[in-house]
Formats: structure tokens, sequence, C-alpha cells
């Protein structure tokens, strides 16, 4: 149970919630290629596929492709046959063999696509034809080579010319920025650390009931251990445990989700001390109303995950209605969420968090008021 809230839901829920990799994803459709020409034109042909923002393309065998075709682990198969070469360009046609799945969007676009990439290359390769044809008006050549030679130059200037060629697109972009600062890799690192870390410090109610209930409390209190003693012991051993358990997700996050987590040190460290203070002492009220140890837990538990959905730790804060964003600042949560995102999210300094790091310890010293004076024995 202790590993089962302290990593591995956590892990599990920041990688799922973030989208499961913290890799770009590519929505490009996957075309195969299979080049069993290996010639200078067919690299061209790729090379044209490459640059497409419709398709990506992976080189592979022929027994390769059919397997993962049949599979339907890829919705098309762009199949370049041998003699695919530019001595035959401007003499005959030449074929090329697409397969696609049925009724598939992706294996439609990706047909698209090789469409645009040969119509460009038969562009060239007609330019290049022309001014072989025109260069035989002014002069016969002396060889087949020569024409060749010459064609091949045509070609690759024809190439040139029209990847050079101006856009006849104009793409105007609005700037009006968005009001919402949303990466789900920093909110799901960032949120699910907070919501992960307030459930075992809220748990520090369940060991002070668990105290009461066996009446060991009472009995070590007989000792010289004066009370502050005995719950800044407690206290601080669950404290560095949850600086020990959101240490472990912020490396996760890092390595993972290729988060820049480390940027501002000292910042950091601040915003982790005093959410934990935070959530520490809010455990600590709650240990002076409980009764109960199960009481505790189900507390705990129901009261963590109720303040990590309304403080921003499930779903942007600015998703909900500007009443619920102004009512929310009740919440340690909230601050705490906002100064997490202000460092993984926003790329800000020490400065920056200042505010937030204040009120985490204002929330502090009010809740270690109430659990202090409220403290009993049995």
């Amino acid at each position: 149970m202790e590993w089962l809230f302290f990593l591995i839901l956590p892990l599990v829920f920041t990688f799922i919630l973030a989208g499961g990799s913290g890799a770009p994803s590519d929505s490009r459709a996957l075309l195969a290629v299979v080049d069993q020409a290996n010639s200078t034109l067919s690299a061209s042909l790729r090379a044209a596929l490459e640059q497409s923002s419709a398709v990506r393309i992976e080189v592979l065998s022929a027994s390769q492709a059919d397997d993962r075709f049949a599979q339907r682990q890829v919705p098309a198969v762009l199949v370049i046959p041998a003699g695919f070469e530019a001595q035959r360009l401007g003499q005959e046609s030449s074929e090329l063999e697409l397969r696609q799945l049925p009724n598939n969007m992706d294996a439609q676009i990706a047909q698209r696509a090789v469409q645009a990439a040969v119509s460009r290359l038969g562009a060239a390769s007609d330019i290049a034809a022309a001014s072989v044809s025109e260069a035989e008006k002014i002069q016969p050549f002396a060889s087949a080579q020569a024409r060749q030679a010459y064609f091949d130059s045509a070609l690759q200037q024809a190439q040139k010319e029209i990847n050079q060629a101006p856009s006849r697109i104009t793409i105007d972009k609005g700037s009006t920025p968005d009001q919402v600062e949303y990466d789900p890799r920093a909110n799901s690192s960032a949120g699910q650390m907070l919501t992960w870390v307030f459930i075992p410090l809220l748990g520090i109610s369940g060991m002070f009931a668990y105290e009461r209930s066996t009446g060991t409390l009472r009995r070590l209190l007989t000792t010289p251990t004066h009370k502050s003693i005995f719950l800044a012991g407690t206290i601080a051993s669950q404290l560095l445990l949850a600086m020990l358990q959101m240490a472990l997700l912020i490396g996760f996050g890092g390595l993972a989700l290729n988060l820049s987590w480390g940027r501002n040190l000292p910042a950091l460290l601040l915003m982790m001390f005093t959410s934990g203070l935070a959530a520490a002492a809010l455990g600590t009220a709650l240990g002076s109303f409980v009764k109960t140890e199960g009481q505790s837990n189900g507390l705990s538990i129901m009261l963590g995950m109720l303040l990590g959905l309304l403080g921003g730790c499930w779903y942007p804060m600015e998703m909900f209605p500007q009443a619920v964003q102004t009512f929310t600042k009740i919440f340690p949560t909230t601050w705490a969420m906002q100064g997490m995102l202000d460092l993984v999210l926003r790329g800000q300094g020490l400065s920056a968090v200042l505010p937030e790091a204040g009120v985490l310890l204002g929330f502090s010293a009010l809740f270690f008021a109430v659990g202090i004076s409220r403290f009993r024995y049995e």
C-alpha cells in the first residue's frame, strides 16, 4: 500500500495524463516505402516524400512491408520497382505500385502525398525532356551518353528551380495570444506530484489517531519528551519522505517527459518545501478532528483528490469559470500548482514563485495553529 501511493500510482497517472510519452507526437500518416531501384531518381522521390507535411515515410524491405501491411500496421506501401532510373525517364513512362488499406483515411492521405511528389518529379522530367529537345535543335548530341548527361543536368536544375519556386499561398496567422497556457506533460507532472504528495501527508492525521487509540501517545508524553518535539519529529519525518517522493517524480518528469524541472534549483526546492509543509500542516489540523485511523485514511484520500481537482492539478485552472477560479484560491493546492507551473511551464525563477511560497507558508501557519491548539492525548 505504501509503494502504491508513494510511487506506483503517481507514475501511472503522470504517464497516462501526459499522453503516454514526452516525445512530440508526429500526426502525419505513415507510408512504407520499398525501394527496389536504389537509384538517383528513387532517392529524389523519397526526398520529396520526406519533405511532405502529410506523410512520414519508413523505408522497409519487401518482406517487412508485406508483413506490416498484412497486419494493418501501415496504411499504405509504395513500391519503387527496379529500373526506376533517370536514364529511362526521358524516353518512356515509369510505373509505381501503391498498396492501400481499404476505407482508411491515412491511406488516402498517403495517396495524395505520393501523387503530389510524383507530379513534381514528372514536371521536372518534362522540363528536362523539353530542354533536351531544344538543345538538339541547336546542335545534335555527339552520342547517347552526352544526351543522357545533358538530360540528367537539366533534370537536377529543373528540380532545384521547382523547389525554389515562390509559394502561391499566403498564410496569415492570428496574433491573439492563447489565454490558456497548457502543456499536458507539465500539467500532468506537476499536478500528479502534488496530488499524490498531499494524500500521504494528510495521512499524518491517521498517525495521531492511531497513537491516541492505542494509548502510546499519552505514555510517550509522560517522558521528558515535550509535545513540540513529538510533533516536530513526526511532521519532519513525513515531510522528508514527501520531499524524496517529489524528487523521484520530478526526475521521472525530466527523464521520461523531457521537462526542464531543474532550470532554477533554489526556486524548485522552495516550492517543494512550502508545498509539502502546507500539506503536512493540513494533516496535523485534520488529525485533531478525526477519531480513528480508518476515518483518517478515508478522509485523506477523499480530501487529497478533491484538493487536487479544485486546485488545477488534474485540469487547467483556466477551464473553470471565473467564479470557481476565484473561489479555489482558498486551497493550498491552487497556489502550489501555480508555483510549479511557473517553474516548469513558464520557465520563471525564484522571484516569480515567492508570492506562491509566501501564501503556502501562511496556510502552514494557519493549519499548524489549528492542529496544535486542538492537540489532545486521547
